[in-house]
């Protein structure tokens, strides 16, 4: 049976090395996505020249396209707007389902972009709203789909590489009022991403 495993990092560079492990586990490309908050365009150096999708309904060919052409996931990074959430470097299957979420009927409903891409695709709704919420305060999103005797070396290499307790971020972000992620909320600036980034919580 097919599972869906999701880690937050609050650092692309984290999430990064958790791919490369992934990858050295022979937990194959199209497995794997990527999605990272690029406020300030601080990860537009790892976007190859070309890959940037866009907000339109081709968005989630123009994904495919890349991820299908390259060589391991990172080097599939392309780049998009989500609503919400702001600009984003991506790559894989998540990527592209919520670029077409973005471009299309669902883009400005509760169910669009990268919240309807993870509820479609297994993820729990709660769950959904963390991650979405976690990518918009600049952290990076890391979701894998593997068998269940893949399960147990997935966890542990997101674990590796300080994935954010889901749980103890979850409360922090409730206890500052937080309850769902709102498309309709403005981006974070550069400046309030690098201190979500800074609360760090390894497990």
């Amino acid at each position: 049976m097919t599972r869906i495993i999701t880690a937050l990092y609050d650092t692309y560079e984290d999430a990064e090395a958790a791919v490369l492990d992934l990858e050295a586990a022979d937990i194959s490309d199209e497995s794997i996505s990527l999605v990272a908050n690029n406020t300030g365009e601080r990860y537009r150096k790892h976007v190859k020249e070309g890959n940037e999708a866009g907000t339109g309904a081709e968005a989630g060919a123009t994904f495919g396209a890349v991820v299908g052409g390259t060589v391991g996931l990172l080097a599939g990074l392309g780049m998009l707007a989500i609503p919400g959430v702001g600009p984003v470097v991506a790559a894989g299957w998540l990527a592209a389902a919520a670029a077409g979420a973005v471009g299309g009927a669902a883009a400005g409903g509760a169910g669009g972009g990268l919240i309807g891409a993870m509820i479609g695709n297994g993820v729990p709704e709660e769950d959904a709203h963390f991650y979405a919420e976690g990518v918009r305060r600049g952290g990076t999103l890391l979701t894998v789909r593997v068998e269940d005797h893949s399960a147990a070396t997935v966890e542990a290499i997101l674990i590796r590489h300080y994935r954010v307790d889901p749980v103890g971020r979850r409360n922090a972000y409730q206890a500052g009022g937080w309850s769902r992620f709102d498309e309709s909320a403005p981006a974070y600036t550069d400046d309030a991403a690098i201190r979500e980034r800074r609360m760090r919580e390894p497990i």
